[in-house]
């Protein structure tokens, strides 16, 4: 009888362990497979993974992720760097700035290639062109940041002086405003021009704020102006996750491509609840008309350079010397791109 007990006893225990152990596993699993992203705020801008989140696609990959915006580059390096994300979306200057950190982290793949923001004026102005930033003012960012450094580019690059002296015809470009509040310091300012990211370009036009006039990115040209950044030592350890996560994103663009801008609008919907599916639409044919988005996550040399040229030459106390092999592991990139 004594032996039956403990027998009983042994199979209770066995079944205890068993089933402990699958849940441990299964826990394993889903941690191996879950991603946090942290996105440098939200915006249209990144149509393709809100996209691939919204139909589905990083499920399809057996991804777990989750998005939380945040406010402003430095904000969501500073959640990669510390362990509470595990991929940054954001400007390519924030991984640079970050480099000779412990396990710095790399770019693996990128999502927009121009500027995504819109010149935002107090004023309907028809045939806009930057000679009409002359003797005005102008906020666009804080300063170090790509959508700020890309306007002075572009201003000095046009023959325009930077200054305060706005009666002389100078440009006062102001990069003292945090990213996120880059709207509501233009109304209350009385400032001429700002420029903004979709949808609060045409959120701010809607309430009657200002008018919405051309793409930042049809003066600047082709440069790396968002990616994918993560830790070196996630790219070693969970690279098989990076790349289903990295594929997903490339499926969403494929569907925009491919698809109507409403059927890209309806797809986006989800994600921007405060938007009609015309609103959405018009900002994705905006951004496809300037051919925003990224046909490869590849970030080639050239665009780097550039990037690096612009980084230099525009108003920073430091100059960086960083190589492109130093910061761009292009390797789960060019399998998704071929």
């Amino acid at each position: 009888m004594q032996k039956v007990k403990n027998l009983s006893i042994f199979i209770v225990a066995l079944l205890i362990m068993i089933v402990t152990s699958l849940m441990f596993a299964g826990c394993g699993e889903g941690n191996d497979n879950r991603i946090r992203l942290n996105e440098v705020t939200h915006s249209i801008f990144y149509a393709p993974l809100y996209v691939a989140y919204n139909l589905g696609y990083f499920e399809d990959e057996g991804l777990e992720v989750t998005i939380e915006s945040a406010t402003g580059s430095d904000a969501s390096m500073t959640a990669l760097l510390s362990g509470s994300a595990d991929i940054v979306l954001v400007g390519p200057e924030t991984v640079v700035y970050s480099q000779g950190t412990q396990d710095s982290p790399v770019i693996f793949g990128q999502l927009t290639q121009k500027d995504g923001s819109f010149f935002v004026s107090s004023e309907d102005i028809d045939n806009f062109t930057l000679a009409d930033l002359e003797g005005t003012t102008i906020i666009g960012g804080r300063q170090g940041g790509m959508p700020a450094m890309t306007l002075e580019y572009i201003i000095k690059d046009a023959g325009l002086t930077i200054g305060t002296n706005t009666a002389s015809g100078e440009v006062n470009l102001r990069t003292d405003v945090a990213f996120n509040m880059i709207g509501s310091e233009f109304i209350t300012s009385g400032c001429e021009f700002c420029t903004l990211f979709e949808p609060t370009a045409t959120n701010l036009e809607k309430e009657g704020s200002g008018y919405v006039l051309e793409a930042v990115g049809e003066f600047s040209g082709y440069l790396p102006y968002t990616v994918f950044a993560t830790k070196q030592s996630f790219i070693d350890e969970k690279g098989e996750q990076a790349e289903k996560f990295l594929n997903a994103v490339y499926r969403g663009y494929q569907y925009i491509a491919t698809h109507t801008s409403l059927e890209a609008a309806k797809a986006l919907a989800p994600s921007f609840s405060g938007m009609t599916d015309e609103e959405l639409q018009i900002a994705v044919e905006q951004y496809l008309a300037i051919d925003a988005w990224c046909s490869s996550p590849v970030m080639t040399e050239e665009s780097f350079n550039k990037m690096m040229e612009i980084i230099n030459t525009t108003t920073q106390e430091t100059q960086y010397d960083v190589e492109y092999s130093q910061i761009v592991d292009n390797s789960i990139a060019n399998m998704i791109a071929k």
